[in-house]
């Protein structure tokens, strides 16, 4: 196990508008590899960039013991930078190229120093990501975001980093370039912290650290494993709570009837008093006697009802927070066999081989679309919807309408609040029902009424859903292009709950197998070679 390490002392952060992201926040990460996760907005990819020296902290310090490696989630790189440059190996071919060709000069050697081998250590790590193929003077504009992404980790890769830091590698990878990242990381020996909302990646995690309301948390084992404790954990606590919340009505209640003894024990000793014919002062004195012990007592019971609060807010705390979407969408609903789409012999762009596309939805049919970045998905989901035109072939929709969701999430107004944009898509909706709509989404109270852009990317999201599942008319056919994209692990579980509520038929594009799962596809469809290939389903998917 390597000894390259990660130390955060007392680290604290806030944005130039002092709006506080980290407060004295401690935690070391050692070898192995550990996967981070938390909300959106948490500040996953702040951390990062602390730890990376991007930022620098308000308070306290950070240590790493090693060479460093950091793949941002946005990499800033221009388009017509060359595949040599991104590399950080172009010089030293170059060198090489000018003494292959008789120019010994010293400067040559001087920028090749111990890499005569680079371009060979190059191509294998370029082959270990699927980039073999890819010419060192090639330029980014003619590449993927996929390969782009790949091409960043091969460059980071080739520095032999001791510590490598990943921000949601596996974002714009097709399948094959997923499971090629997840074997490279498999046999990574130094310490690795990743930041991913891809549960295949953090189930190969070592351990999982949990940012959570200003402190990091470790559980051993991967996602899953994280994913039973943290159950196990919700339902102690929930235990705890119910617990705590009899103590408290009892210690109420108790409070309550020792009041109402007081009161009636006072009642009955005045009117024994008068009848006894005491004199007045020895009356007072047993009056006031009687009242101090009822006081007395009252303050016992006043603080025990203190302390059972005490212990039902501490119980709370340690709950967490799940909200989840609950719906019910019968005006999705389409009829068993009913054929919402048929697309016949479709073809755009020069995507499709000859003779183009054929392609046929039915009734409430539950379809995924796969295949390599580039084979043209997003493509068909568009001809699909009607936002483009094929350039020959016969593309017929049902009546009924059909809601695209694109990458870009870019279909409400960003000028408006949530609320306006519902009122928009749904406009015979009674107000108050369009609020009581939004608050199944988990808009409620002021959130309703944010500008859709201010939200956060899962906010974005559940502001969509609502607005396209609850439209006037209500879609039949559903299309979603990698909808999970930059979502955290709480906003995806939203998302399978919206989805397992639709009725109708929808075709998603998604390389997520663990969200493919759990939104229950019934079909899958994979572009390759601009051919459409029918996967059949038998004891799991095999095409």
């Amino acid at each position: 196990m390597s000894d390259a390490f990660i130390i955060c002392s007392n680290l604290s952060f806030s944005w130039p508008d002092d709006t506080p992201v980290f407060g004295d926040l401690s935690f070391s990460v050692g070898g192995g590899r550990t996967g981070l996760v938390a909300p959106n907005g948490a500040g996953k990819s702040t951390l990062l960039k602390l730890i990376a020296g991007e930022y620098r902290p308000g308070g306290g310090s950070v240590s790493v013991k090693g060479v460093l490696g950091y793949l941002p989630q946005s990499l800033p790189l221009a388009g017509d930078l060359t595949v040599g440059e991104v590399l950080g190996i172009a010089p030293v071919i170059a060198a090489l190229d000018a003494i292959e060709s008789g120019d010994a000069g010293e400067e040559h050697f001087t920028t090749i120093g111990n890499d005569w081998d680079i371009e060979e250590r190059t191509r294998a790590q370029l082959d270990r990501l699927g980039l073999g193929e890819l010419a060192f003077g090639r330029t980014l504009a003619t590449l993927s975001g996929g390969q782009i992404v790949s091409l960043g980790l091969a460059a980071q890769l080739l520095r032999r980093p001791d510590v490598l830091l990943l921000d949601e590698p596996t974002n714009n990878l097709d399948r094959g370039a997923r499971d090629r990242l997840h074997d490279v990381l498999g046999d990574w020996k130094g310490c690795l912290l990743v930041v991913s909302h891809d549960r295949a990646l953090l189930d190969r995690m070592d351990r999982i650290a949990e940012l959570d309301r200003g402190e990091v948390r470790f559980y051993g084992g991967g996602f899953t494993a994280y994913e039973e404790a943290v159950r196990t954990g919700q339902e102690a606590a929930e235990r705890t709570v119910r617990g705590a919340e009899q103590e408290l009505k009892r210690e109420k209640r108790e409070m309550r009837q020792a009041r109402e003894r007081a009161e009636r024990r006072a009642g009955n000793a005045a009117r024994n008093l008068k009848s006894a014919g005491l004199p007045r002062i020895f009356a007072g004195n047993m009056k006031r006697g009687a009242q101090e012990s009822a006081g007395r007592a009252g303050q016992m019971h006043a603080s025990r009802v203190s302390d059972a609060q005490a212990r039902l807010d501490e119980a709370g705390r340690a709950l967490r927070d799940e909200q989840k979407i609950v719906l019910h969408l019968p005006g999705t609903s389409v009829p068993a066999g009913r054929t919402v789409f048929l697309g016949e012999r479709l073809r755009a762009r020069e995507l499709f081989a000859e003779p183009g596309v054929d392609l046929t939805i039915r009734g409430p049919e539950r379809i995924a679309l796969t295949g390599q970045n580039g084979a043209g998905k997003s493509t068909l989901l568009r001809m699909i919807s009607g936002d483009l035109e094929p350039d020959s072939g016969l593309a017929r929709r049902a009546e009924g309408r059909v809601a695209y969701l694109s990458q870009r999430l870019d279909l409400l107004d960003e000028e408006r609040t949530v609320a306006e944009n519902l009122a928009a898509f749904a406009p015979a909706m009674p107000a108050a029902e369009r609020m009581n709509l939004l608050a199944r989404f988990l808009f409620r109270g002021a959130r309703a009424h944010l500008p859709v852009g201010v939200l956060s990317g899962g906010e974005r999201l559940r502001a969509t859903l609502a607005c396209v599942l609850c439209a006037e008319p209500a879609p039949q056919l559903l299309l979603l292009d990698e909808p999970t994209n930059n979502l955290d692990l709480v906003s995806v579980g939203q998302l399978e709950s919206a989805l397992a509520a639709y009725e109708g038929a929808f075709v998603v594009v998604s390389h997520d197998e663990r969200f493919l799962a759990e939104i229950k596809v019934e079909r899958r469809l994979e572009l390759s070679g601009g051919r459409l290939i029918y996967v059949v389903k038998d004891d799991g998917w095999i095409s």
